[in-house]
């Protein structure tokens, strides 16, 4: 199946450097759990799609379920090429509509076990696209976000910075902007709430060519483990009981809820006709709801929404 015009000079470095990232955040999140000698390791399942499919590619999809730490982790390498951008893909960029695209990515979400353990999402990508005959089209997009069930704001802080730094080497007016952006679209509409505490967000970024979009996608996906890893360490021992775990579980429904009404990631997976399996990779384990669930004035969990679920500046 034919491909935008992209280069293998452009394509290889990419794609290695996103495998080499899957492979140094899973193997991190493997020494945590063997730490706590739980004995579960990850689940390695390369895939290809077969021919005839609306997409061709590859990829690995690195899963780790019923840890000591982790409740359930995912982290996932795609690399596919498809005959039609979907159209979620091309609300800013309408004259690609239905162009032959290239696409690849890590994407990940982890669900620790501890509640007061935050939840994180981070992904980076990179798309092109282009009709045949025309001009083609490349740009990259990622972030990270965290999404706590407890919220710390020394976690919030921390979390930010890590991002600030990251994105300072390209310009002052980085951090705020994809902030501004992080807080826009991990908001959820129906509930009139954000997600979590936010982070970054950045997408159809083209503005700074391959060599710089490049290099600021890698220092966002090399800055990860620098900014969850402490908040992970600090939260993961910490005691909890069943009225934690019931709240983690309420909590988790909204994060359900962002992702398969909102998520243009989870949106562009399944209308282009990606791999199942790995796009719902982010799912939670366990989620419940509550119709009109009450919260105590001054507990802790009414500190998440009315201290944390809100867009602040933590920096």
């Amino acid at each position: 199946m034919a491909g935008p015009d992209t280069t293998a000079l452009q394509v290889e470095p990419v794609r290695q450097w996103l495998q080499a990232l899957q492979l140094g955040i899973t193997d991190a999140l493997q020494a945590e759990e063997d730490a706590k000698g739980s004995g579960v390791r990850f689940t390695v399942d390369p895939w290809q799609k077969e021919a005839g499919s609306p997409l061709q590619g590859d990829g690995v999809t690195r899963i780790l379920e019923n840890g000591a730490v982790f409740e359930r982790a995912g982290c996932g390498f795609s690399h596919v090429r498809g005959a039609a951008l979907p159209p979620s893909a091309t609300q800013h960029r309408p004259e690609l509509a239905g162009a032959p695209f290239e696409a690849m990515g890590v994407s990940l979400v982890f669900h620790p076990r501890n509640p007061y353990a935050p939840t994180v999402h981070m992904n980076v990508r990179m798309i092109a696209a282009g009709h045949p005959g025309g001009p083609s089209a490349c740009w990259f997009g990622g972030g990270m976000d965290l999404t706590p069930i407890y919220g710390f704001e020394e976690d919030a802080v921390h979390f930010h910075r890590t991002c600030q730094q990251a994105l300072a080497p390209f310009g002052d007016d980085k951090y705020l902007r994809f902030k501004r952006w992080c807080d826009e679209y991990f908001f959820l509409k129906h509930r009139n709430e954000q997600r979590g505490v936010g982070g970054i967000f950045f997408d159809d970024y083209a503005e700074a060519g391959f060599d710089g979009g490049f290099a600021l996608t890698r220092s966002v996906g090399n800055a990860f483990l620098r900014a969850y890893l402490p908040i992970l360490r600090r939260r993961m021992d910490t005691p909890y009981g069943e009225r934690e775990r019931e709240f983690q579980l309420y909590r988790r429904g909204r994060y359900v809820e962002f992702n398969l009404v909102w998520d243009r990631g989870t949106h562009f997976g399944l209308q282009s006709g990606g791999r199942t399996e790995s796009i719902l990779l982010s799912m939670p384990p366990l989620a419940s709801w509550s119709y009109q669930r009450p919260v105590e004035p001054g507990s802790p969990e009414a500190a998440l929404t009315e201290q944390f679920l809100v867009r602040r500046a933590w920096l």
